[in-house]
């Protein structure tokens, strides 16, 4: 997982210079946002607009990251206490990390999963960003090697285990289509935000009726971390 999304970092690098941004300034967007969907997001609004669209770029990189909210509170019972701690989780709380650590069964595995995912991705990340910044004129596009679809690789590769129950296809197709529909007529970022409610009801309301075997959670996650 680590390799198949650090290899993207090779394309945000060499999109980030050839948007106008120096190599300092295309890492320090790694090292500190890390959050590819909202790097993205910003470098392009950006480099279609300049600095005046500077408020625009946020405010979309912005929109993109809110997920990480939720991805914030589903592990915050995980990774336990300690203030340095969480704060290195906080900088660590991606796509990745989170679908590693919820893909476990006990609370040593899913810890183990989010810390090796997290700092796997981190690290890559920032070496292939810095390699593309580097490097991109050297490369000519990305887009030629296929890195494009690196990062839609990785996540169908943490999707599709999940997609073994009725209401998690149901969730996964409801949510899917309406990004689809609203990606050309919304601001980047509005879609998924809208995505993620529609997901929300199609799960609180259960409409396709439960599963014979409901989803395995881990059992000791209330007991060691004081739960009700």
């Amino acid at each position: 997982m680590a390799v198949a999304t650090s290899a993207y970092g090779i394309s945000f690098g060499a999109l980030a210079t050839a948007s106008g941004f120096d190599v300092w300034q295309t890492c320090v967007l790694s090292l500190l946002m890390f959050t590819g969907g909202s790097q993205f997001a910003f470098i392009g609004v950006i480099g279609s607009g300049g600095l005046a669209a500077a408020p625009s770029a946020v405010a979309s990189a912005a929109l993109l990251g809110v997920r990480n909210i939720a991805y914030g509170m589903r592990m915050a019972p995980l990774i336990g206490g300690g203030l340095f701690r969480r704060a290195a989780a906080a900088q660590l709380t991606i796509d990745e990390s989170t679908a590693m650590a919820l893909g476990q069964t006990t609370l040593r595995a899913q810890r183990l999963g989010f810390w090796v995912t997290g700092l796997g991705v981190y690290i890559g990340w920032n070496l292939t960003t810095l390699a593309g910044a580097l490097l991109g004129d050297v490369l000519g596009d990305p887009k030629a090697y296929g890195l494009d679809a690196a990062a839609a690789a990785a996540f169908l590769a943490l999707l599709w285990p999940r997609l073994r129950a009725r209401q998690a296809i149901a969730v996964g197709i409801a949510a899917a289509a309406v990004a689809t529909v609203l990606t050309p007529v919304l601001l980047p970022g509005m879609p998924v935000l809208v995505a993620a409610v529609v997901a929300i009801v199609v799960g609180w309301f259960n409409w396709l009726g439960r599963d014979a075997a409901p989803p395995v959670e881990p059992d000791d996650v209330p007991e060691r971390e004081g739960l009700p």
